[in-house]
Formats: structure tokens, C-alpha cells, sequence
């Protein structure tokens, strides 16, 4: 909390009056964390280490959930992997988590999923130009078509909103899509950056939409009694996880 960045985001959010959530690498007790504050200009809110870290070795998990009040809603972080494996949303819906941010660094990435690969520099370069062609291959299987497979239904199954943030051109080597939104309980778009640039996106939510979706209705209709032992089986599989390339599989 006494950090320079943390104290440097608490002097930004004093002064603009907002709170600010940001991504931090932390050291505690000689580990590694990639972690998730939230502040405002009273100090750290909330504080959430990314629970699946496996793309480098050097990171170390963390175990705990996150839910916080934040101006009167019930809030939750789930980083970029850790929305993929559903069972960390429900936990964190379970909670009480109205609103879920999802801080991302993905899409543009080779899959075995059929057409998603890397977006070539070339559009990158020529957006200006023809900026059409770029927002296709950003908005196609690649990138954002590839996202509403499984992020609404995120939103959607659980009864939250969803605030979802990703990079918009390079991160190191590779090119990102960008397409942060905000998706409320019905697992519809309220909003969504489709610049090339730097943006904010800003939508309204109201609570009163949460206890009128789909989701909720699930949860309360729920049965633990008859899968809560098989839930917490591990998945059986004799082969090397999809994502994993030959180097990934080496480290």
C-alpha cells in the first residue's frame, strides 16, 4: 500500500475523483504476483492476484477470491485466464459480486479453434488508411468474434455485469484487438471502444437488472447436494492442454 505506484494512483484518483483500478506486479515475502489493486483517494480498496499465472513460470498463484464494496456495489477482479475457468466467476458471483472487472491482455492468437491466428503487422501499419480492413480482422474470429463465444455468456450465466478491458495494438510482439466493453446481466453490450486509439468507454447499471436476469434465477435454482463432490474432481486428460506449444510445454 506505501509502494510508489500505488501511492501515485491514489494521488491520480484524489485528484480526479474517481476510483482507479490498475495492474501491478508485486513482490511479497521473495514471490512474484500479477496483481490487481483498486484504490481511491483514501487509499487500496481491494487487492487481487491472479490465480491462474501459468504463462510464466516466474509468477506465482494466488488463492484467494476478491469481492468489495466499491460506491455502494458489491465488485469483484478476475485477470484475463482466470475468466476462462468458469468456476472462478461463479465463486466470485457466489460472494456476491454484482460487477466483475476483467482486466485482459488476449485475442490475436493462434488456437487449434478454427481461423483465429495473429493479425498481421500490415493492417496495423496501413489503419489509417484503411481502417476497415483492420477493424475485420480485429472484429472477425481472430479477435472480437472469438470474445463473444464465452464472455457474455460469463455475464449472462452468473447474473453480473462484466467489465472487460483488453489493449488495443501492440503488446510486445503481437497485436491486440482491443474491443473493451461493458456487459451487463442479460449478457448484452451496453458499450463497447472500437477506436484504435486510447478510449474509455462509460455506461449506466442498475441493480434492479440483476435480479431480473436469467442468471439469477440459475443460481437460486441450484442443487449443490447433487455435484458439489464432482465439481471439485480434477479433469482427467492424457494429453498436453491445446494451448501449449511445444517451447510452452518445455519452460
Amino acid at each position: 500500500p506505501n509502494g510508489k505506484s500505488t501511492q501515485e494512483l491514489i494521488g491520480i484518483s484524489k485528484e480526479l475523483n474517481i476510483p482507479i483500478l490498475a495492474g501491478l506486479v508485486e513482490k511479497s515475502d521473495g514471490k512474484i504476483y500479477n496483481t490487481y489493486i483498486c484504490v481511491t483517494g483514501d487509499g487500496v480498496v481491494a487487492k487481487y492476484r491472479k490465480i491462474h499465472p501459468f504463462i510464466n513460470k516466474y509468477m506465482s498463484a494466488g488463492n484467494e477470491y476478491c469481492v468489495f464494496d466499491l460506491l455502494g456495489w458489491n465488485c469483484g477482479i478476475l485477470i484475463c485466464y482466470d475468466n476462462n475457468v468458469i468456476e472462478n466467476v461463479r465463486a466470485t458471483s457466489l460472494l456476491g459480486a454484482e460487477l466483475i472487472f476483467a482486466p485482459h491482455v488476449t485475442g490475436c492468437t493462434p488456437s487449434a479453434m478454427p481461423h483465429r491466428d495473429y493479425v498481421s503487422d500490415k493492417y496495423w501499419q496501413n489503419r489509417e488508411n484503411d481502417p476497415v480492413s483492420l477493424r475485420m480482422e480485429f472484429d472477425g474470429p481472430k479477435g472480437r468474434r472469438w470474445l463473444m463465444r464465452w464472455l457474455p455468456a460469463r455475464a449472462y450465466d452468473n447474473g453480473v455485469y462484466y467489465a472487460f478491458t483488453n489493449p488495443i495494438g501492440y503488446d510486445g510482439e503481437h497485436l491486440k484487438n482491443g474491443n473493451s466493453m461493458i456487459i451487463d446481466p442479460y449478457g448484452e453490450v451496453l458499450s463497447e471502444i472500437k477506436s484504435f486509439e486510447n478510449d474509455i468507454t462509460i455506461s449506466k447499471i442498475t441493480k434492479e437488472k440483476i435480479q431480473l436476469s436469467g442468471g439469477w434465477r440459475y443460481k437460486n435454482a441450484r442443487r449443490p447436494e447433487l455435484y458439489k463432490e464432482i465439481i471439485g474432481r480434477n479433469h482427467k486428460s492424457d494429453t498436453t492442454p491445446v494451448w501449449m506449444n511445444e517451447k510452452t510445454a518445455k519452460d
